[in-house]
Formats: structure tokens, sequence, C-alpha cells
């Protein structure tokens, strides 16, 4: 066990408090901790040679490039030191490196590329490995050229590395390094070249978050199994689809490092805030995200991106995600989360005889169907009122919920959602639920979408029931436009409340909005990661109520 190394102290003062850090690096920092005196038993060991080699090839090798660091030897910060320190330092029984698999998380601007051309650049030239592979992988080849430009560069200004290795391509168009000692070659690579059969010595895989998929992370994974030291070294920034491979690493490396899993091959550094912190509030939170603050990133470039995200709600998720490891619900949710649990209010509501309008989302089969009441201000009650019901097909409800990460059937015994009988949408149960609901409220018409509501109409005919008016809602820009900033007005000046149903707040942290070329509008769903049919439903009908002649709207004073 080594009494002090770069590593080591890294850790050690990371436990003690005297660097500041999240609990996801705490925890990879008790692991390697625990590790030094318990991984011996498990033929785990430090080698404290190889970290010092790695240290020293980044130190004395390498070069950094772009603006007031071009040129300059590439003295790890402390945090990348632990990284590369633990990648290189600990070994298994057999003499070779631990870890297979790196994942690392942190805001934007902190020096993750080069860190990972860097690695890129050890195992080309410094890892004695026959005909070693090296690829800048992404999900594009355009994304995977950014980190293999920085390969470039280090190549450029390095002159160890300039008199040791060549190139294909122009002097501005370099695609592919080549070390011809070992007949190895370092190049980028994308899901879309359609290569076959790579045997990497390492991966580098840039912008986890925006995979779409786990295709290029598994076909490369699969080709390293013949190689006996191979890295996957995966960088990201947060994301925004908790269904991604990114975040499917991202939790994987949060129970590693919490001891709730145990997976020698896997080492994790994932930077996030702890529970409670808030970084539009509290500045000194910020180095959790950001760990090289004050360095590669400055305080007044953070203070600005704040600044500006709180007059933008739009930019507000891309600044919490981008620069404060925050992973949110959508890339631009339409509502904020703060703002949407500000106005729930799960107080029992009389609501008998209360004049309200519906909106109706009807799903075709198997999806979420939502009926919303929107209830207009009494004067014991000055505020509107939201109240959505929700109904899923009753046949493989697990399932449905598997497939759409929720917990359905939980949601449906706590009553936030029904079943309807058979695999696909019963419209004539629905149907009588709306007469049931006339009869309670005094329902003025109920907006719905064209799409699917023919069925519905027959039925209606077919079993001669008298329900409150139906009224088209237009889907596009010009129809949706003024009723989402109405309801938008009215959430966040506390105007408009609703019951806390749990399947509404899932549909609220999904919507997602996107604009014409003037400005207008509209909800989408197919850039939401999730259903979004209640929040549909729910400005359809707040856009009639808000309309509506006459109606009711005494004047408030709000403290």
């Amino acid at each position: 066990m080594p009494i002090s190394n770069p590593v080591t102290d890294y850790a050690q003062k990371v436990i003690s408090g005297e660097k500041i850090t999240g609990a996801m690096v705490r925890g990879a920092c008790e692991r390697h901790l625990k590790d030094l005196k318990e991984g011996p038993k498990r033929g785990l060991y430090f080698d404290d040679d190889s970290c010092d080699r790695a240290l020293g090839f980044f130190r004395d090798v390498l070069k950094l490039n772009g603006g007031d660091f071009e040129g300059q030897d590439f003295r790890l910060l402390d945090w990348q030191t632990f990284i590369i320190g633990s990648l290189f330092g600990w070994k298994s029984a057999d003499g070779y490196r631990r870890f297979r698999v790196c994942y690392v998380e942190t805001g934007k601007g902190s020096g993750k590329s080069p860190l990972a051309a860097g690695v890129g650049m050890y195992g080309l030239v410094a890892d004695n490995e026959p005909r070693a592979e090296i690829y800048a992988a992404a999900t594009k080849k355009d994304q995977a050229m950014i980190l293999f430009r920085d390969a470039v560069a280090m190549y450029q200004l390095s002159t160890a590395l300039s008199a040791r290795l060549s190139h294909s391509g122009g002097a501005q168009n370099i695609w592919n390094l080549a070390y011809l000692k070992t007949g190895s070659f370092f190049r980028p690579i994308s899901a879309d070249d359609g290569a076959s059969g790579p045997r990497p010595h390492v991966v580098l895989l840039d912008e986890v978050h925006e995979h779409k998929n786990g295709k290029i992370v598994e076909f490369l994974r699969a080709g390293t199994k013949g190689r006996r030291q191979a890295i996957i070294f995966m960088i990201t920034n947060s994301g925004s689809d908790k269904t991604s491979v990114c975040w499917d690493y991202h939790e994987y490396a949060r129970q590693v490092c919490s001891g709730a899993l145990e997976d020698d091959s896997f080492f994790g550094y994932v930077c996030a805030l702890d529970d409670g912190d808030d970084p539009f509030k509290d500045e000194s939170c910020w180095e959790k995200s950001n760990p090289s603050l004050g360095i590669t990133i400055g305080k007044k470039y953070l203070q600005e991106q704040v600044r500006e995200a709180r007059g933008m709600p739009s930019k507000e998720a891309m600044v919490r995600r981008l620069n404060f490891c925050q992973w949110t619900d959508a890339e631009n949710p339409w509502i904020s989360y703060d703002v949407w649990i500000d106005c729930q209010d799960e107080s029992p509501i009389d609501l008998t005889g209360r004049r309200c309008w519906g909106g109706l989302d009807l799903s075709s089969t198997q999806d979420l169907t939502a009926l919303a009441l929107v209830f207009e201000p009494i004067p014991e009650d000055p505020v509107y009122r939201l109240k959505v019901y929700f109904w899923v097909p009753g046949v493989d409800l697990v399932e449905k919920g598997e497939k759409d990460r929720v917990p359905y059937h939980a949601w449906k015994e706590k009553g936030y959602l029904e079943t309807t009988n058979g695999k696909a949408i019963n419209k004539l149960e629905i149907m009588h639920k709306i007469v049931q609901l006339s009869e309670l409220y005094d329902i003025q018409g109920i907006a719905y979408d064209r799409w699917r509501i023919e069925d519905l109409i027959i039925l209606i005919d077919q079993e001669g029931y008298e329900i409150p008016a139906l009224k088209s809602f237009g889907q596009g820009y010009q129809s949706m436009s003024p009723a989402l900033d109405a309801m938008e007005a009215a959430l966040i000046n506390g105007e408009l409340l609703h019951d806390g149903n749990k399947v509404l707040t899932w549909n609220a942290a999904n919507a997602v909005t996107e604009n014409d070329h003037a400005g207008n509008r509209k909800l989408t769903k197919s850039k939401s990661i999730g259903r979004i049919d209640g929040m549909v439903a729910a400005v359809m009908a707040f856009g009639t109520a808000s309309s509506a002649e006459p109606i009711v709207i005494p004047q408030v004073m709000y403290v």
C-alpha cells in the first residue's frame, strides 16, 4: 500500500473536505482508499511506477492547444491526475490494467476532450501494444473529429510525437495518425461509417449524452474482447434523456462509486451537485460540477450563463445540464420544475357545480389518453384549478410501465390514472366517464385534437348520450401559441394550480416546445423524451377557458 502518491493525496483531500466535490466524486475517492486496503484480497494492487509513467507522459510529452494554453505542457489538474493515475496505476493480479471502462461526466469546458485525446496518445505510443487501434468515436463523424483534432494538435505541437508519428491527409485535414514502429494507428470513427471488425486498444467516446442509442458503444466494446488491457474512455456532459445509454452509464457509475455494485473493471468520475444544491441561488456549489473552475472556465462566464437563464426560461435547462451537471427532464422544458411545484396544491377543493372547460387528448390504441378540466376562478377561490384524468389499457400494464420507465401500476393503485378493458384504449369507457363528470361539474365544452376523434363521435351518436359541446382545437403554431402563452403566464404568476397528480407532473417534466419562424410555439411530442398527453389536454382546456366569454376573473392581490 503506497504511503503517498498524487492519486491518494487527492482522494484524501476530497474525503477530508479540503477539496469541494459532490457525493459521486467522494464515492470514487472512498472506493480508491478502501481498495488500497482491501483490494489485494481480490488481486488488485496500485502500481506507483505505472501511475508515475502515465502522469509523466502527459507532463513531458503532450502539449495543450487553443487560446492561452497554446503550446503549454499538459500539466494535469488534481482531478485529472486522479483519473489518469487511477486508470493506469491500478492493476489486476495478471499484471494488466484493472479498469477497462472509464466514464467521466463534468461541466462543459472542464478539459475533458484534451484529457481523452491524451489517453489515446498514450495508448498509441506508450503502451507497447502491437497494432494498437485507437479510435475517437461518436455517432457522427464531425463530432468524432472534434476530439480527434485535439490529438492532431498534440501531435503537431509535440517534438517527441512529431518525430515518431506520421499522418495521412493534408495539414488541415489529417484523418489518421500512425505509429509505424508497432503498426498502430489513431483515427476518428462514427456509427455511420459502416466499419467492420475493429479491434480497439483504446476507444475515446465523446459527448455520450448525444448518443441516441448504445450502438456505437457496444459495437466498439465488442471489439476489445481480444485485447488484454483495452480501455473504453467515455466523456460527456449531463443529458436530458433518462432512457439513453448515457443515463445508463451515469447510473451504473453512481452505483459502483457508492458501493452498491462491485465492478473492479469499471471506473467512474461523475461531477454532480448534492441534494439541495441550487446553482442558481448559491455559487459555492459550482466547483462540484466544474472541477476546473477558475482555470479552464471562469466564474464570470458561469455568472453570465445564470443571469441569462434567469431571464430566458427556455435556456434554464441547457445551463443546468451543460454547466452544472444536472440531468433535466427535457432539453428545453416548457415549464421549469420549480414553477410547476410552486403551483401544486393537494388540499381538498370542492369543485362540484363549478364552471370548467375541458381538453381531450385521445390515443389511438395503447398510449396514454388524457382529459383535462380547467375550472374558472371564483370569489372564494380566485385561481384557476386544473384537474386531469388519465387512462391506459389495463392489459400488460407492468410491461407498459417498463417500456415508458414509469410506475403505471403504482399510479393506478394510488388513483392517479385509470385503466380500460382490453389491449387497446376503450373509448366507450372514456365516454361514460365524461358523462359522469358532466353531471358533477358544469362543463361548458371540451376541446379536442381532430385526429382520432371520429370514433368517439360515432360512439356518442350510437349510444345516444348527451355530453358537453365538443370543439375542435388545432395543434399548429397559431392555434397552440396563444393558449401556451396564457397558461404559462398563469403558472408563473400563481394563477393556475394543479392537484399534484404524479402522471401530470411526469408529463409536465417531459413537455418541450418548438418555434416557427415568427416565434409562435407549440408542444411537440416528437422532441419530448416521454409522454406529454396530459399537458396537451391541459393547454387546450386552458386556452378555451381563458378565451371564454363571459368569465369571472376577479382582481387578486398577490403577496
